[in-house]
């Protein structure tokens, strides 16, 4: 009997004509505060994208209110073509912050947790849920984690788990807000590679981020987020000098090297950069 994929991109071809998700006019009260203000963007089927920018600049929000965990204030968002949230086809990674790691739960039933809107609430998994979540594990490289509590886990481990379970719903459009704070180099490449396998398979992932390194490196476009879209286009159109002091209040700077790579630099703490631009 052949094992079930773990692939997320169904149709790609047929559906690759119609956005991925619409954002028109979004914006986003908090607590009578305006979080985001006139946000509109268009991203296509397939296509993974950076969120950056400074703390309190909305790129949570504006991934919860994607995700349908935070109502929008006026606007209108469009999933696939349809202005409906269909929960299924959106996986939702938060940040490891938000999580109560002390939980007593194992790895293999964190990743069944994302079958849980396939297969209904009070529904046991079956032999094809719980492939499809040793699968998943595999891709992250924690199948030997299978049986451990999650909470004798890494931080890096434990935000792959928590990917794991994002590729075991089978979700269209992935949402990650901060995956790889605190995470060494080993955990970010494992990330860095299963974001790598979703693009081909047509995935559609929005990622918050604050490395922008990473963010010209790894995706194909940027949104550069205060409140409201400063930018959204390659890295290389959208790390202008006028868009990071809209953005970050002037004191990143790019520096390019000899091989054609964009170099950020902070200059509150290296004044010598301070006339790079």
């Amino acid at each position: 009997m052949m094992e079930p994929s773990v692939s997320v991109g169904r149709d790609v071809a047929q559906v690759a004509a119609v956005p991925a998700l619409s954002l028109h006019h979004v914006t986003v009260h908090y607590r009578q505060h305006e979080a985001l203000h006139d946000i509109s963007a268009t991203i296509n089927v397939g296509e993974q994208v950076a969120i950056v920018g400074p703390n309190g600049a909305g790129k949570s929000t504006l991934l919860k209110v994607i995700a349908g965990l935070q109502p929008i204030s006026s606007g209108t968002i469009r999933y696939f073509g349809v202005e409906r949230i269909v929960p299924n086809e959106i996986a939702y990674v938060p940040q490891r912050l938000q999580i109560d790691w002390r939980f007593p739960v194992s790895v293999s039933d964190v990743v069944l947790m994302g079958r849980v809107g396939r297969i209904g609430l009070f529904r046991r998994p079956s032999r094809h849920d719980r492939l499809l979540a040793q699968r998943a594990l595999e891709r992250v490289g924690l199948a030997a984690f299978a049986n451990r509590q999650i909470g004798q886990l890494s931080g890096g481990q434990q935000q792959r788990v928590f990917l794991a379970r994002a590729l075991a719903q089978e979700a269209r459009l992935l949402l990650m807000d901060e995956p790889l704070v605190g995470l060494d180099i080993p955990s970010q490449d494992e990330i860095f590679r299963t974001l790598t396998t979703l693009r081909q398979e047509g995935v559609t992932v929005l990622t918050a981020l604050h490395d922008l390194q990473q963010a010209a490196r790894y995706f194909d476009r940027v949104m550069l987020l205060n409140r409201t879209l400063i930018a959204f286009a390659p890295a290389r159109e959208a790390f202008t000098a006028a868009n990071l002091v809209a953005t970050y209040g002037g004191h990143l700077h790019l520096l390019s090297s000899g091989d054609g790579l964009l170099t950020v630099a902070d200059s509150c703490c290296n004044p010598s950069l301070d006339n790079t631009l």
